[in-house]
């Protein structure tokens, strides 16, 4: 079960939702549903604002705040996005804080264990004096705010329609104030999702023993460098960048660590990580498109910026438009920015200001590594003496149930999870450590994220940055999650920086980081620090006039060490060719790429499929192959009846080739990692790999593999959509469903569902490709992760910058626009998006003045 299921099975579990309440519910939520819906007109008192502040929302209800300082405007900031998603600030924050029982009850528990073990809101809290007093002083307005509106309501219900369902079950729970450390907090829930997929590092710790190492090193394929250009070139990467090096880690196979040790470890603390909600979405999927071209290479003269992050589908979208503009711009209110933020986060995440653009891609450094601990009572072996373990006592409190307390232990190398997960500490007495010195064994987590850090200070210099310089200068505070940054100005410069912390390890051995747990007891894989931001790739007017990032490998250099887990460069390619195919790029150009649905694996896989001989029946399915477009459609036609064949036949190719080898939580998902895999193993007709287990007694080769894939798909969409080809069509496999968390799940009536729900719809695209409307081989062809939003920013005329959201801005079920965007981002449209005062008053529907409140 998915983390993000499983969040919706815990809410609706606490909801206490029978079929015998159905029409109650369907009442109540139909009855109660328009009330939340914000004031967007009209004048409001708001508290401690020194001026009055403007709200101006347009015909998506996009907000645009205007201000004479700075205070005022985070106060304004707050306000609105409280009043458009408070329900999903208050979700956010109690996982964060590791609260979700008191919110849920005692579904809540485990999740809850796991965070608190972590400490997330305790690094928040270490992070406020951190910061910068203009920083703090932000969050604080904003902060005011979010109360200011909260002060306003009367009751839950009026904050949200879900409040309405929770009482049912949960009536004592009240909303609380929101704090400035519940904003810093959601931080750490950004970089958890955005740390890197630990799943290669599980899955190789399964494999390793049980197949060869040939096989493993078949599984993950280095990255195709010559094929796949890296984002930077060693020409365009600085001296010192170059050298080359062991890559080598204390997540490695060495010291007293046997491998069984490493796999029993690895696989059990699984368990742990998985009690924790993924809020940007988890597993294959994840990931960005960015790019920029120079003014030389682009129609207009000036840059081009473009930005898609693949995040996990969800109602409302992850994303909040919003612009934020101080009415007199100075160093004391510094702020004209308009872009993308989170709910619950101060500022602009990703946009533009009056004079530079900048766009966000993953870049999934390896910053965790997991530890084997020897414990004895309340100590822990390091380097031959025992040393004492850190202590704390926890409080759980369960809505309507009984407070739990849990005692949080850690080594100097971080949290020990095995102590919240019983079948992590049995494995920890069960493994086979040489030399063992205690009785027990545990397994500590060392994550950058859990050392406070500034990332806040970044966001707000990157609003207020007018130049390369600055904002390098704010992308050295931006520590976690390590972001790709792509940059352009309206002077014309475009540039490159990766930033974040990224541990430095002393090189034991060989093997890769990442590749199994280390021996804490042993210093000499510790981390030895951070590489320094000056060591971190940058560039600025690279001589081709273009950038792309799209989460593949940044430089070919293994030194600084960044991960082994790239994404393999399918889409970056495919970008890459595309800008590359025109002597110059038009801002209509830059939005057919972010739509191309072309699938990389094709031109490599095909040609073996038809040299396959297969029956007549099968060969109607195989014939579509041989003139086929390799676009993946969502319409009808035979592209479409292509791609739907194709990627049936990818699927059991999955199937047969790797998930009868590997453990059943850990299959594959058909990621590009597994399109370099086949793509290698197609040059190797007789790999192990090859051989289905499910045929005992027969030893199946490349082509038999193949043939299967073909005959089963071929009965597969027979079954689901006809025996005639013609009638199939990739978009009746393969759409996308928006699901609200709480009410949108099992259990709830039909007519609640379809208020707050919004899907199936058919898309076209795919994983791996640029339109990246990912799916998982595993599972089935329903979308796992998708393009949460999609932008293009006009150097040249802000004004003619283009943009759409995934869903809507609002997070009220019943608001005109909680889901008014879906259509345009579905069928590749976008919105004009206005950012100077006459562009945004030309495109306002609706305005609302926050005026001073009189004193007391």
């Amino acid at each position: 079960m998915t983390v993000v299921r499983r969040l919706r099975r815990t809410l609706l579990a606490a909801l206490g939702i029978l079929v015998v309440l159905a029409v109650v519910l369907s009442v109540a939520v139909i009855s109660q549903g328009r009330r939340p819906l914000p004031q967007t007109t009209g004048e409001i008192e708001v508290p401690d604002l020194q001026s009055t502040v403007e709200v101006l929302r347009d015909a998506q209800g996009v907000p645009h705040v205007y201000a004479d300082t700075m205070g005022d405007l985070m106060r304004g900031q707050g306000y609105v996005q409280a009043q458009d998603r408070f329900f999903e600030m208050d979700t956010r924050r109690h996982i964060t804080a590791g609260r979700l029982a008191e919110l849920v009850g005692e579904p809540g528990v485990e999740t809850d264990k796991v965070i608190r073990t972590m400490g997330w809101r305790r690094v928040a809290e270490a992070e406020l004096p951190m910061l910068s007093p203009r920083t703090r002083r932000a969050l604080e307005a904003y902060t005011a705010g979010v109360n200011a509106w909260l002060d306003e309501q009367g009751s839950n219900a009026s904050m949200g329609v879900e409040y309405t369902i929770l009482s049912m079950t949960l009536p004592e729970y009240r909303v609380e104030d929101w704090t400035t450390v519940d904003s810093l907090a959601w931080l750490k829930a950004m970089a958890w999702d955005l740390r890197g997929n630990y799943d290669g590092e599980l899955t190789r710790a399964a494999l390793d023993g049980q197949v060869s190492q040939t096989m493993i090193d078949d599984l993950y394929p280095p990255y195709p460098t010559g094929e796949h250009s890296p984002i930077l070139s060693g020409s365009e990467w600085g001296p010192g960048t170059t050298r080359e090096g062991p890559s080598s880690s204390p997540a490695a196979d060495g010291g007293d660590v046997t491998p069984r040790a490493a796999r029993t470890a690895l696989t059990n603390t699984a368990s742990a990580i998985d009690a924790i909600p993924a809020m940007l979405g988890e597993g294959e999927g994840l990931g960005s498109n960015s790019w920029v071209v120079s003014g030389e290479r682009s129609t207009t003269g000036k840059p081009l910026l473009a930005n898609d992050p693949h995040l996990g589908v969800s109602m409302p979208g992850i994303w909040y438009q919003m612009g934020l503009h101080c009415r007199e711009v100075s160093d004391a209110c510094p702020v004209d920015v308009s872009g993308y933020t989170f709910a619950g986060i101060p500022g602009i995440v990703i946009g533009h200001n009056q004079d530079i653009a900048w766009g966000f891609t993953n870049l999934a450094p390896d910053v965790t590594d997991f530890y084997l601990e020897q414990i004895s009572g309340d100590s822990y072996l390091r380097d031959g003496s025992l040393e004492p373990l850190e202590e704390r006592t926890e409080t759980i409190k369960v809505a309507g149930g009984e407070n739990e307390e849990i005692t949080v232990r850690s080594t100097g190398h971080g949290p020990i999870l095995s102590d919240v997960v019983p079948d992590v500490a049995a494995a920890g007495r069960e493994v086979e450590v040489e030399d063992r010195q205690t009785d027990d064994y545990a397994v500590s987590l060392a994550w950058t994220a859990l050392t406070p850090s500034t990332t806040a200070d970044a966001i707000f210099a990157l609003n207020s940055a007018t130049n390369f310089d600055e904002f390098r200068a704010a992308a050295k505070d931006f520590t976690v999650p390590s972001q790709n940054l792509v940059y352009a100005d309206t002077q014309g410069n475009i540039g490159y920086q990766a930033p974040g912390k990224i541990p430095v390890r002393k090189g034991v051995d060989d093997n890769p980081p990442g590749w199994l747990p280390a021996p804490g007891w042993d210093s000499d894989y510790d981390w030895t620090g951070s590489v320094p931001f000056a060591d971190l790739p940058s560039v600025l007017n690279p001589k081709d006039g273009h950038i792309v990032t799209a989460n593949q490998q940044v430089t070919a250099s293994r030194t600084p060490f960044l991960t082994t887990e790239w994404d393999y460069g399918y889409r970056s390619q495919r970008i890459d060719d595309l800008l590359t195919s025109e002597e110059k790029v038009s801002p209509a150009k830059m939005a057919r790429i972010q739509l191309d649905t072309h699938n990389g694996l094709a031109p490599a896989l095909i040609p073996s499929l038809l040299e396959v001989d297969v029956d007549r029946f099968t060969g109607d399915g195989q014939d579509l192959l041989r003139t086929w477009d390799e676009n993946q459609v969502a319409g009808d036609g035979e592209s479409s009846a292509a791609a739907a064949y194709f990627n049936a036949v990818w699927r059991h190719i999955v199937e047969i080739t790797f998930n009868d080898d590997l453990p059943g939580d850990l299959q594959a998902s058909g990621s590009s990692q597994h399109w370099a895999a086949v793509e290698g193993l197609l040059e190797k007709p007789r790999s192990a790999w090859w051989d289905n287990r499910a045929t005992p007694g027969v030893i199946e080769g490349r082509d038999e593999v193949l043939r299967q894939a073909m005959v089963e798909a071929r009965l597969d969409l027979t079954r689901t959509m006809g025996k005639d080809p013609g009638d199939w069509g990739w978009g009746r496999m393969h759409s996308v469903t928006f699901r609200h968390a709480v009410l949108g799940g099992e259990g709830i009536p039909g007519p609640v569902c379809s208020l707050v729900n919004s899907g199936p719809h058919p898309v076209g695209g795919g994983s791996s490709t640029v339109n990246a409307m990912a799916w998982d081989a595993s599972q089935g062809y329903e979308v796992t992760a998708a393009p949460s939003m999609r932008m293009i920013v006009d150097l040249g005329d802000l004004d003619a910058s283009r943009w759409v959201n995934q869903t809507g801005n609002s997070g009220h079920p019943f608001s005109s626009h909680y889901d008014d965007q879906i259509r345009a981002w579905r069928e590749g449209e976008t919105y004009a998006w206005p950012s100077s005062r006459e562009a945004v008053l030309a495109a306002t529907e609706d305005t609302l003045t926050l005026t001073p409140a009189d004193a007391p």
